[in-house]
């Protein structure tokens, strides 16, 4: 039986429990990284720089979502066409994916650097934190297509049935940086810069480690050069189920620059900072159901592609059932711990204080989020882009940036966090709405 014929024969529970646990020990990982890092530039650098690291992130990752976006999108014609036995169109579908890629990373990254002072103002980089932020990104973009590969390559793995090499596709990168960072910022003194540099090296090395996978042999669909001509019928599917993950992070993106100024309005460069800590923790408390939804994805691909049915539901309220369970204990663990998770990060006595009492605001609604997520993996897992739009808008487009532009002008910076758990509850509920429908228009078997 091959990897990908598992995922039609396999029992679920099983199969859910090998998907996800790879992916949520890869993406905990990523967010051990992310969380140091960011100690470390708080601790050694100070924690203006926190905000300049917060700025730059929603940047570096919408250029390099294009990378996510391809992958997402092709990863679920590549499960269906493995569904139904057809290795050579998963190929072809592949070998477009990696010219979309290339194409669209470097023209992102050309646009980077040329208008990079706009941007990063646009973003929120404003005040002591724009010189931060410059070093910062400057060094970033080197990685930033090295990244998109890695993304693409990532989703593409895991729709093969090889999530133990997705999760080495994180973990390397993760581990990499955790190494780089204490090195570059601590003994070689390079402050702000050190920690761009650890992240774009770490970068460049999990690109690296999927280029091989693929042209090693180790694959089921290393592509031939034929392969990487794009078909119109192939690159439309792909940008139609692939601008579900682009919409969400071109939106995340817009919700940075509403969220990043509005913080500096209200609460100036600390209150960014603020919310680069909460983004960390954010990162941190839902890697579990994080992996559970990336193990959905391809289970429910295979088998929707297979006309599985029974199969299909199963996944589905075994990944909710069992996401909302580890949801609940983790918002437990931030209500209360919040003051040593931002002891964490930082000294600084007034950043503290800023800090616990929106941590605990934000995360109120935290067991409600593997709602959301399932709601839109699984139309994208099913191949069908609007629904899968809508509901992945839901709540940072529909909800969470119209509330942070209300509830500030009637309860100033606490009005931000304000927004988060009713953005929550809202999309949370609409999702559940679609996807019970969705579940009984399935076939009766």
């Amino acid at each position: 039986m091959t990897r990908s014929e598992k995922l039609g024969q396999a029992p679920i529970g099983k199969l859910l429990l090998e998907q996800a646990v790879p992916a949520s020990v890869g993406i905990m990982v990523m967010s051990i990284y992310m969380i140091v890092d960011t100690i470390f530039v708080g601790q050694y650098v100070g924690a203006v720089a926190i905000g300049a690291i917060t700025v730059v992130l929603p940047i570096t990752f919408l250029i390099s979502s294009t990378g996510m976006a391809i992958g997402i999108g092709g990863s679920s014609m590549v499960s269906r066409a493995l569904g139904e036995e057809d290795t050579e169109r998963a190929r072809n579908i592949f070998g477009n994916q990696i010219t979309l890629t290339l194409l669209l990373a470097f023209t992102f990254l050309a646009i980077g650097y040329f208008f990079q002072d706009s941007i990063l103002n646009l973003f929120g980089g404003k005040g002591t934190i724009l010189p931060y932020a410059k070093t910062y990104f400057g060094i970033i973009l080197l990685g930033v297509p090295f990244l998109a590969w890695a993304m693409m390559t990532n989703s593409v793995i895991r729709a093969e049935g090889a999530p133990k090499v997705a999760m080495f596709t994180m973990l390397i990168p993760a581990i990499l940086n955790l190494i780089l960072d204490p090195i570059f910022i601590i003994w070689f003194e390079w402050g702000i810069a050190g920690a761009a540099w650890a992240t774009t090296i770490s970068y460049i090395a999990s690109g690296l480690f999927t280029f091989w996978f693929f042209f090693s042999g180790k694959s089921e669909l290393t592509p031939k050069f034929a392969d990487l001509g794009l078909k119109f019928s192939f690159v439309k599917e792909i940008f139609s189920l692939g601008g579900v993950t682009l919409a969400r992070q071109g939106v995340i993106s817009i919700l940075a620059i509403v969220l990043n100024n509005t913080l500096f309005s209200f609460g100036g460069e600390l209150a960014v900072s603020v919310y680069g800590i909460i983004q960390r923790a954010s990162m941190f408390a839902n890697f579990p159901v994080l992996g559970i939804t990336q193990g959905f994805l391809p289970i429910a691909g295979f088998n929707y592609g297979a006309g599985n049915w029974n199969r299909v539901k199963s996944v589905i309220k075994l990944a909710i059932k069992s996401g909302t369970i580890i949801a609940v204990c983790l918002f437990a663990v931030i209500l209360i711990f919040a003051e040593e998770i931002a002891s964490l990060f930082t000294t600084d006595a007034d950043l503290i204080a800023m800090t616990v009492p929106a941590i605990r605001i934000s995360f109120l609604a935290t067991p409600l989020v593997l709602m959301q997520l399932i709601g839109s993996a699984y139309f994208q897992a099913i191949g069908k882009a609007i629904p899968a739009l809508f509901l992945t808008l839901t709540k940072q487009g529909f909800c969470l940036i119209p509330l942070i532009l209300l509830l500030p002008q009637f309860y100033n910076l606490t009005g931000v966090w304000i927004a988060f758990p009713i953005a929550d509850v809202l999309s949370a509920g609409i999702c559940f709405f679609f996807l019970r429908k969705a579940i009984r228009e399935l076939p009766q078997v």
